[in-house]
């Protein structure tokens, strides 16, 4: 997680130079350079949404505006998902441990484009692109899988594994991670606040990841500010 921590503190010291040099420019509503940091809330899908009810994270980014319609955007992601009781109490009920817990989180790091049509007070545009993800399921504790439990795709999400549809027995797991390439691709919305160019955004787009085991399928609402 030292990669992740660099590349997000590398990400804030361009947004951040970004703002400053956009200071000294006052009025311009075509700067060559774009930032933006937004609250996400995301609604996992299935089969994601099978094991988290949940997530809440950050999103941020920072890139480079060809025109006022075109920009590339790099952007790092995070979202703590909330897992189910209904997955969680499948584990407890099965190894009879009621104190079991868990946590989970997915990070991105992506490169988009971004197709902008941009009015003087209010504007749309389209994102999409692709990168990095990476997420995790941890458990409270480290759990010893019994014999004869069927293997359900619970049993896939925790990193426990199976064989012939029965969990492989005396297994010591205390949770799964997986990182690979995916995308993603959405929709946002854009109100000017106060003087050129920063503009409250609102964003909704869908990211896949085809990570190991169960897949990561989420639908994200991002509010936040922009230039």
């Amino acid at each position: 997680m030292q990669l992740a921590t660099k590349a997000v503190i590398a990400i804030l010291a361009l947004a951040l130079s970004g703002i400053s040099l956009r200071a000294q420019d006052e009025g311009d509503d075509s700067s060559k350079a774009n930032t933006n940091l937004g609250l996400a809330i995301s609604a996992p899908l299935n089969p994601t949404g099978q094991f988290v009810d949940l997530g809440l994270g950050t999103n941020i980014g920072a890139g480079y505006n060809f025109t006022r319609r075109h920009a590339v955007v790099g952007e790092f992601m995070w979202n703590h998902l909330f897992v189910s009781s209904s997955a969680l109490n499948q584990i407890r009920q099965a190894l009879d441990n009621p104190a079991i817990n868990s946590s989970s989180n997915v990070f991105a790091f992506t490169g988009n484009y971004r197709f902008e049509l941009r009015g003087k007070a209010l504007g749309t545009y389209l994102i999409g692109g692709g990168g990095w993800y990476y997420r995790n399921a941890h458990l409270s504790q480290k759990v010893t899988s019994g014999e004869m439990i069927t293997c359900t795709p619970v049993w896939l999400w925790w990193g426990f594994s199976c064989q012939s549809g029965i969990v492989t027995a005396n297994q010591t797991v205390a949770g799964s991670s997986s990182n690979t390439l995916g995308i993603n691709g959405g929709i946002g919305f854009t109100v000017r606040v106060g003087d050129a160019p920063y503009r409250v955004y609102v964003e909704s787009r869908y990211h896949y990841a085809p990570t190991k085991g169960i897949s990561t399928q989420l639908a994200t609402i991002t509010v936040g500010i922009r230039y």
